[in-house]
């Protein structure tokens, strides 16, 4: 994602609903592997045209990617978009210190790793 303010309003504008906050948030809480739309809409409860509206919101913003998977279209959180939108909205945080958040979702060493995708940010 661009640093520039353009795509940032664009980032915040497209998580400015509740319905794609949720989804977001969702599809960050799963990890790389994301989900796919048949499932989101399920657990979203939303008709797959509304889903699939707030998806492309998402998509466009730059904040999920997608991936075609047989017949299945899987969409997950670009977790390096996610942390250069919170990077950016708190570069000055403690006087520009290095506090700002990172997520990492990927395992450290053991690719049996089951450490949730929260532990591993910090």
């Amino acid at each position: 994602m661009a640093q520039g303010s353009e795509a940032i309003v664009t980032s915040l504008g497209a998580l400015a609903h509740e319905h794609r906050l949720a989804v977001y948030r969702l599809l960050v809480a799963r990890g790389p592997e994301g989900l796919p739309a048949g499932n989101l809409a399920e657990t979203m409860a939303m008709p797959p045209s509304s889903l699939t509206f707030h998806l492309q919101q998402l998509l466009q913003a730059g904040l999920v990617t997608q991936r075609r998977l047989g017949r299945q279209i899987i969409y997950a959180a670009d977790f390096a978009n996610m942390n250069s939108l919170v990077a950016y909205l708190t570069e000055n945080c403690c006087g520009g210190g290095q506090c700002a958040p990172v997520c990492d979702p990927t395992p450290k060493g053991d690719a049996q790793d089951e450490t949730p995708a929260r532990q591993r940010c910090r």
